[in-house]
């Protein structure tokens, strides 16, 4: 009974003995009962994983321009997969603007249940009694604990690491811009290892590997500037036969899958004769 019902202690465990029955002491069943290893209850790792669909987060970070300004850049993201819902820049955010920010990020029927934040006074009445008007929850974080909001945290970190800090910023537009650029990268290209290399907005798989595929690569385009990010793709050809069997039937080596650079020249095509080590992916710049 122990061992089956993990959850109850020696009270509940003896009452039901003794409604089967058995007349034992509370103390007996207490020493005969199975350890548990873990915490009696969940963690905060497995609420999240359980209301995951129905969570959000949101939270403000800092970018300097040129002219040595900071900009404040809002996002949102949703934890059931990982997909960025919203990001906007200002440059003087206020509690207005931010539950402007948050009517425009959630449709009124596709709101989240939870809302994760942390305890900046940008959250103020304005923007949790907004949170309660679309049925929203408010979730603040303990003092001093961005662990708790980690999602979000984690989701800054790719931005600072994999786009901004590779930017001057000219001023608020070109931000922006920057940033809804990336988060269309982020939300149908990008891959995550929670998601099973997947990106959020569920990326298609590529064509079947029996096809026959071109020597040269495919340079398509896509949202980030060339080393920011590398696309893979591959394409069937429509190479002749080689001796009488049909084109499907054969693979190139694996070297010739296609490697993608993010918004190179159509015109900058690698030659067909370039070697292994020139066809893999090359590094951040």
């Amino acid at each position: 009974m122990s061992m089956e019902n993990p959850l109850w202690g020696a009270p509940r465990i003896h009452g039901e003995l003794l409604k089967l029955g058995f007349d034992v002491a509370q103390s007996s069943v207490a020493k005969y009962m199975v350890k548990r290893r873990g915490p009696p209850s969940q963690g905060w790792r497995t609420f999240l994983r359980n209301h995951a669909p129905d969570i959000a987060a949101m939270d403000l970070f800092v970018v300097p321009t040129i002219g040595f300004d900071l900009l404040y850049a809002f996002v949102i993201v949703r934890l059931g997969r990982r997909d960025l819902v919203w990001i906007n820049v200002t440059t003087n955010p206020t509690v207005e603007w931010i539950a402007r920010q948050l009517t425009e990020a959630f449709p009124w029927s596709a709101a989240p249940r939870y809302l994760i934040r942390d305890r900046d006074r940008i959250y103020g009445a304005v923007v949790t009694r907004r949170l309660r008007t679309m049925g929203i929850r408010d979730k603040p974080t303990a003092p001093a604990s961005p662990w708790q909001n980690g999602f979000a945290e984690r989701l800054i970190g790719s931005i600072r690491r994999e786009c901004v800090d590779h930017f001057i910023v000219l001023g608020e537009a070109h931000l922006r811009h920057i940033l809804r650029t990336y988060a269309r990268y982020y939300n149908h290209i990008r891959t995550h290892w929670s998601l099973n290399k997947d990106a959020p907005a569920y990326r298609p798989r590529s064509a079947d590997r029996i096809y026959q595929f071109t020597c040269d690569p495919w340079r398509t385009s896509s949202p980030l500037r060339p080393g920011l990010g590398i696309r893979y793709t591959q394409a069937a050809s429509a190479a002749p036969a080689l001796n009488g069997a049909p084109a499907a039937s054969r693979c190139l080596p694996r070297q010739n899958i296609l490697r993608c650079p993010i918004q190179a020249p159509s015109s900058a095509v690698m030659p067909a004769s370039a070697s292994r080590s020139e066809v893999r992916a090359a590094p951040m710049e």
